[in-house]
């Protein structure tokens, strides 16, 4: 049942991530989940390296810190997702001819 939370988790961040970053993010649902995930990661060892990780009642700060993690992870990953697969206009915008 945790990695199910795990995935959840995740894809929600990068949801949400995708949603802030500005331009259209075109990458698949998957990669929007595993960037999600790389990005709580991301965010829970800083929290942790702040000191922050555990506190008492709703741990806002980890949450905050979790979903920063996920817009730096799904923004850069996007870039490299489509330099990868050699696409030109990383975020979907029109080349004009």
């Amino acid at each position: 049942m945790s990695w199910l939370w795990v995935i959840v988790v995740g894809l929600v961040l990068g949801l949400i991530a995708r949603a802030i970053i500005p331009g259209k993010q075109n990458i698949p649902l998957w990669l929007t989940a595993l960037f999600g995930i790389l990005g709580s990661i991301l965010g829970n060892a800083v929290a942790g390296w702040l000191g922050v990780a555990n506190t008492r009642g709703v741990d806002w700060t980890r949450h905050v810190l979790q979903l920063v993690g996920a817009i730096i992870v799904v923004a850069l990953g996007a870039r490299l997702w489509h330099a990868i697969r050699g696409e030109k206009g990383t975020h979907g915008t029109r080349e004009h001819i």
